[in-house]
């Protein structure tokens, strides 16, 4: 069994949680494959665990099928003979009273599809929670889901459950510092472990199955571009999982997001489609499902533009729908395997955004090397502006605001930085809109040898190497 990593802040959470001396309910959200039952698994250890998991929605699984499934969990937890159980009501109740005493941590994995399609299972559940399942002090019951959007109307905002959730953990993807554990004690470059998270971000389940005795190349192909590689068929299964016969429309606007960063207009013009509620509920779902996010421009202040760009923040669909997607075929045919990385088309601009990427999911590390202190901070998002008649465009990739400083941040990579950074980030200063009287401190994050010319010039009061990013806790 491979040793737990990271999850100190998550870990801390509910273990200070379970110093209560009533019982509790809590929610723990996010992307499959990011670690939730690991997590709670590693917390449980202390108390009696018992795990309950939906089954996938496969075609033809019916309401009674998810019963016959808990009936059996429940009696191999308690020996018990098999059980038919005729509804959720019995089922709930008979894991109540099978937990009346005794320290308890219940988990209901995957809860949307243990629902299924039974509309009645979310006010059962309320029902048996408030009637019997929390009368046991000693019993922490903890609802756990990919599907985030189901969990949100059903569980966290349904009016059922009001009141009734102590504590939401919505878990992301591992900050850099916790994914550089996996390579232990290994003298690894920095460069070859920035190959493999442009790839797998901070997926823990993707970087288990990274060897780190091999090279970020002969990683990459075997998990990518070999068949029956891990990452060859991962994202048909999590989109269908999670989106069901809906995968193909999140599957567009995913790919409409793969080159960069949109509008809801530029969007709905790739997609070919024009502004919807639909559309909306969709891209919400996305962002909840921890794959894209929404940033929104702040404009001097701290009041906030109705301007927003929707970004493709997940490193591992970016890098299968530009690169695994279009030669899956031939992957699977086992004629995929001899390929030299860098000669993939576009190499130099997609690896530029999953940079991009890197650093925009781990804004606390950047935060602590600019030595910024939390309760001085306004904003913290990329910065666009369109240009008019009257104004050029301008677009930042990083822009934090506190009260008396801008920090407008480069992020650049490539095998050589060159001095032309350094007239990009003058004329981006020189168009950016700044408050009078605050200080204008640039900052270039990056990845790849700097031209001496960037250091002589002293235009960047800081100076941001991606090695950094992966040593700061």
């Amino acid at each position: 069994m491979k040793p737990f990593v990271g999850r100190k802040t998550e870990l801390h959470q509910l273990q200070e949680f379970r110093k209560r001396k009533i019982a509790g309910l809590v929610v723990v959200c996010g992307r499959r494959r990011v670690g939730k039952s690991t997590l709670i698994e590693q917390f449980a250890q202390e108390s009696r665990f018992l795990e309950f998991y939906g089954l996938p929605p496969d075609q033809g699984l019916t309401v009674q099928g998810q019963l016959n499934h808990f009936s059996k969990l429940l009696g191999s937890y308690f020996q018990l003979p098999a059980v038919k159980l005729e509804n959720w009501h019995q089922a709930l109740s008979l894991l109540a009273q099978l937990t009346r005493e005794g320290q308890f941590t219940i988990l209901l994995d995957e809860i949307s599809w243990m629902a299924g399609s039974d509309k009645a299972f979310p006010g059962v559940l309320k029902g048996v929670w408030d009637t019997q399942l929390k009368k046991n002090p000693r019993l922490i019951l903890i609802l756990c889901g990919s599907v985030t959007s189901w969990i949100e109307d059903n569980i966290l905002y349904g009016t059922g459950f009001m009141g009734r959730v102590s504590l939401t953990i919505h878990l992301k993807e591992m900050p850099l510092s916790d994914a550089n554990l996996f390579w232990g004690n290994r003298s690894i470059s920095a460069h070859e472990k920035f190959k493999v998270l442009c790839v797998t971000g901070g997926i823990p389940r993707y970087l288990e199955e990274m060897k780190p005795e091999e090279t970020a190349e002969h990683n990459i192909k075997r998990l990518c571009f070999t068949k029956g590689g891990v990452l060859v068929d991962e994202f048909d299964k999590i989109f269908r999982d999670i989106f069901l016969k809906q995968a193909d429309d999140y599957k567009k606007i995913v790919q409409a997001l793969v080159h960069g960063s949109c509008d809801l207009g530029e969007l709905c013009k790739k997609l070919g489609i024009l502004p919807t509620g639909g559309l909306s509920r969709k891209l919400h779902v996305l962002e909840q499902a921890g794959f894209i996010v929404r940033h929104y421009v702040w404009e001097k202040g701290t009041k906030k533009s109705k301007l927003s760009k929707f970004r493709l923040s997940d490193n591992y669909l970016r890098f299968y729908l530009k690169y695994i997607d279009p030669k899956r075929s031939l992957v699977e045919q086992g004629l995929y395997p001899d390929l030299f990385l860098e000669d993939l088309p576009d190499w130099e601009t997609v690896m530029g955004l999953q940079f991009e990427n890197l650093v925009l999911n781990n804004l606390l590390p950047i935060q602590k090397l600019l030595h910024i202190p939390p309760s001085s901070l306004l904003s913290v998002a990329p910065y666009f502006r369109r240009a008019t008649k009257r104004q050029k465009g301008c677009q930042i990739d990083l822009l934090i605001q506190t009260r008396h400083s801008l920090y407008p941040c480069e992020i650049k990579f490539g095998k050589k930085i060159t001095s032309n950074v350094l007239q990009e980030m003058a004329e981006k200063i020189e168009l950016l809109p700044s408050p009078q009287g605050m200080s204008i401190r640039p900052v270039l994050i990056y990845q790849g040898e700097l031209a001496p010319a960037i250091k002589e010039a002293d235009l960047f009061t800081h100076l941001i190497p991606f090695e950094q990013l992966l040593q700061v806790c």
